[in-house]
């Protein structure tokens, strides 16, 4: 089973971004969390790209009823 890219409706934060590109990628949701807390630090469209996969990423439910529909 392949992991699909997105948003999870358990271990949510905000907007579960960052726990589904953990999912995605096998990290955990902390790590995540943390490397972009520290990446807003820095210069940048870190906040501009979650915003942007917010919206993108389908929620978890929505993804399962668009297959099994």
């Amino acid at each position: 089973m392949s992991r699909k890219l997105v948003r999870p409706r358990d271990h949510r934060i905000i907007a579960g971004v960052c726990a589904g590109l953990a999912r995605r990628f096998g990290l955990s949701a902390g790590m995540v969390r943390l490397i972009f807390v520290l990446s807003v630090i820095l210069p940048g469209t870190q906040v501009l790209i979650y915003l942007a996969l917010w919206i993108i990423m389908p929620n978890e439910d929505q993804r399962q009823a668009y297959v099994a529909g």
